[in-house]
């Protein structure tokens, strides 16, 4: 079903209801991080063609709010259908292209059609509610507000290389069912992937220009796209830099950003260590670190430090490193860029006196997971994300130092504690200064209808199903005036 995305491995942009190259002829060259070889190429598309995709989507969007919200939703679940139908041949895709295990590609592909369903029934009910006037001082029963929901218009979806297709299924969707038109900015590598969703949601039957893709270069239409006259709302997941300067320049227009995060796991004396130990290493070398809610550095009371860092150790060392095809769970990294900026943390690390118990092994942008012990403060790793494999430990004397480490962080968004004790896990949760707490397990996204936003560098604004909806949707009013 995806012949007409691509011909001779160039990939199109879908606009307005059509898969067509670039006017200008102009491609950018994706390469496989696996091993570096060729695997498609990109529509660069210009800053005129980028008018046009808007002016579609504006034209659009006018019908497609006036569609019945019910037959928006028989869309998403026929998109949701046919995602799973081909969750294996996008898996491959997928797998290939961001060098993501396996595994771990066709979970990312089913559940992403278990939240569009969600989402689709989420969708039915965005209802309204009418609100007397005599509730108020002062006033009779001479007035009654009718309160709606209605789309915001077109909502611009930038969407990141680490989830390619979940992160931006969970912006379309949520859009798509609000009665909004939405333009997908789909990250370089990762793109493939992204175009091939969203032929999945064109072939469910949604009309002609609802849904567009817009491929190019960030530095040519990057700017251009978050300050164009025509957009209604940002949808951004990636880091906190580029989410920073989009915030800066798009001005008025309203946003809801997931960016970078330093999630800490906190330990304490009475935790079932063991539990502990497999969360950490789950949560720290999933996807090789490449995930915003990673696990990126531990904090230990003193105590239990020791043998912490010995059970953290013997997982580790049995983690499979390698190629998604030949069963490796760590994998290359995105970039060689992206791996000479962990090994400089690693580095650092070293030079200022960490013990290293487990890695700092490279080939090329393939780091293998990298696990430090006696992390102090005045290292990088203790503060900068990685995006890579590599875990610090943090040994502290108390409950309060803990708190007070995880919250000088710039970011805020998730954190995990490990306790027996729920008086100790409430008051940490209610001292730290992030978007969501685990208590016993390691940060994560999840499950889909949970709220889910970081404070601080960490984002604005809440996901979630109900709350992306609502983000993307506006209470209307309408006064009924009593004579």
């Amino acid at each position: 079903m995806f012949e007409n995305i691509s011909q001779n491995n160039v990939y199109k942009n879908l606009i307005n209801g059509k898969w067509v190259e670039a006017k200008n002829k102009n491609t950018i060259e994706i390469s496989s991080p696996v091993d570096g070889k060729f695997i498609g190429k990109l529509q660069a598309l210009s800053k005129e063609e980028v008018d046009e995709v808007f002016e579609g989507s504006r034209k659009a969007q006018k019908a497609w709010a006036d569609t019945p919200v019910n037959e928006r939703s028989k869309i998403l679940h026929k998109a949701a259908d046919l995602l799973e139908e081909n969750a294996k041949e996008l898996a491959k895709i997928l797998s290939r292209e961001i060098s993501k295990d396996l595994d771990s590609s066709l979970s990312e592909v089913v559940r992403t059609a278990d939240f569009i369903r969600f989402t689709a029934d989420e969708g039915m009910h965005l209802e309204g509610e009418t609100i007397g006037s005599d509730s108020f001082p002062g006033f009779k029963k001479n007035k009654v507000s009718l309160v709606t929901r209605v789309p915001l218009g077109v909502v611009l979806a930038i969407s990141p290389f680490n989830y390619p297709v979940n992160l931006s299924a969970s912006k379309i969707a949520p859009a798509l069912v609000g009665g909004n038109s939405v333009i997908l900015k789909p990250p370089t590598n990762g793109a493939i992937s992204a175009l091939h969703l969203v032929e999945i949601f064109n072939a469910a039957g949604l009309p002609a220009g609802v849904l567009n893709t817009v491929t190019g270069r960030g530095s040519e239409i990057g700017d251009y796209l978050v300050t164009h006259k025509l957009v209604n709302f940002i949808n951004f997941t990636g880091s906190t830099e580029v989410g920073k300067h989009i915030s800066e320049i798009s001005k008025m227009v309203p946003v809801l950003m997931e960016l970078g995060g330093k999630d800490a796991a906190i330990i304490l004396e009475d935790a079932d260590l063991e539990e502990a130990a497999d969360n950490i290493v789950s949560g720290a070398y999933g996807y090789s670190g490449q995930r915003c809610t990673a696990v990126k550095r531990v904090l230990v009371l003193d105590k239990v430090a020791d043998k912490l860092t010995a059970l953290v150790s013997e997982r580790v060392k049995k983690l499979k490193v390698g190629k998604p095809e030949d069963g490796g769970k760590v994998t290359p990294l995105i970039s060689n860029k992206s791996a000479d900026y962990v090994q400089e943390l690693i580095n650092d690390a070293l030079d200022k006196g960490a013990k290293l118990v487990v890695g700092n092994k490279r080939e090329g942008n393939l780091v293998y997971p990298t696990l430090f012990d006696h992390v102090t403060t005045d290292m990088r790793i203790a503060w900068e994300e990685p995006f890579g494999p590599v875990l610090p430990i943090i040994r502290v004397r108390d409950i309060d130092e803990a708190i007070k480490i995880a919250n000088e962080s710039e970011y805020g968004l998730q954190a995990s504690i490990f306790t027996k004790n729920m008086d100790d896990a409430f008051y940490i949760a209610g001292k730290l200064e992030v978007g969501t707490v685990q208590i016993n397990n390691k940060p994560e996204r999840g499950p889909d209808h949970f709220p889910f936003q970081g404070v601080k560098s960490s984002g604005i604004g809440s996901q979630g199903i109900r709350y992306s909806i609502e983000a993307m949707t506006r209470l209307k009013a309408i006064v009924l005036n009593i004579k």
